[in-house]
């Protein structure tokens, strides 16, 4: 049954980080065929319709597979509203601001930076998440293939620091971080896709308020437009739901440090689109490098439970 357990996680993961590498090129080319330039309320409001029409379909999918729309205890709501401000809300409205004022460069290196927040919290806020000597060295090996594959020249991390650029992807890996281990505590017990429904529809909601209340807007709207924003909401519902049942069943630092894979399937998937080399020996040793920490990671020997 362990055995099971553990095997359970690397599939699920796989396709989680897979649908969230592929935001990256999906978002640029969103940018480009709703015509957004460089007004953040109007990337802001692009963010809302995404993640708030996310929550609904979540909800819609999980009613029409039970027993109608549920809804959250009265206790639940200000845990489920929490780690939508903080996972949804905070996270991309620092991702999506700090993005457009830093290199895709430097945003890879520092979003894989939540794994470690991750992990690290969950080593005091869990007794069966404690740190060894394995997680550590997969979590470094993780980060080197992670810097391998986005180091692309000696000068790519150049250019200096500006607070609404690394500074904000920064708070976004810290957002990101604190909203694994929230959900973790908020996902005990309750059903995985009630929470995402929910936490998605808020967080959601509050990024289209502010880019509407900024005067955010869409310059042009076609089918491919929609259809785009329609994977975006697709692979947001689907990937955060299956997130947040991976964080219920196991420990953050075994499901968090899949996390190192979104920037390299990112890189690999933005160079297929846009007709670059991808097969090459650098990005080829940096995914071999993000599986071994995996590995380490995962085979980490879990602390046996005493008894208070």
């Amino acid at each position: 049954m362990n055995a099971i357990k553990k095997g359970g996680i690397f599939f699920p993961a796989l396709l989680c980080t897979l649908l969230w590498g592929s935001a990256f090129p999906a978002v640029k080319t969103g940018y480009e065929l709703f015509q957004i330039g460089d007004n953040a309320y109007s990337k802001l409001f692009f963010a809302g319709w995404r993640f708030m029409l996310a929550g609904a379909a979540v909800l819609a999918f999980s009613a029409v597979c039970g027993r109608g729309l549920t809804f959250p205890r009265r206790s639940l709501w200000k845990g489920i509203l929490l780690l939508g401000f903080v996972q949804t809300t905070l996270q991309y409205v620092f991702f999506y601001i700090g993005l457009s004022h830093t290199t895709g460069v430097k945003g890879s290196v520092i979003t894989a930076m939540s794994t470690f927040l991750a992990v690290g919290a969950s080593h005091f806020l869990f007794p069966d998440d404690r740190l060894t000597r394995a997680k550590t060295m997969g979590c470094a090996v993780g980060f080197a293939g992670v810097l391998l594959i986005t180091l692309s020249s000696v000068d790519a991390l150049g250019g200096g620091f500006s607070l609404t650029g690394e500074g904000f992807m920064l708070l976004s890996t810290a957002a990101s971080g604190a909203g694994a281990v929230i959900s973790k505590f908020v996902a005990k017990g309750e059903s995985p896709m009630m929470i995402t429904g929910w936490q998605l529809l808020f967080g959601g909601a509050v990024l289209l308020l502010m880019g509407t209340l900024g005067g955010g807007h869409f310059d042009r709207v076609t089918p491919g437009a929609i259809a785009l924003l329609g994977y975006l909401i697709f692979l947001s519902a689907a990937a955060f739901s299956i997130w947040t049942w991976l964080l219920k069943k196991f420990p953050v630092g075994k499901v968090t440090v899949y996390n190192f894979l979104v920037p390299v399937f990112g890189t690999l998937m933005s160079g297929v689109i846009l007709n670059e080399t991808v097969f090459t020996a650098r990005n080829m040793l940096s995914l071999l490098l993000v599986c071994t920490g995996i590995v380490l990671v995962n085979r980490s020997k879990e602390p046996k439970n005493t008894a208070r």
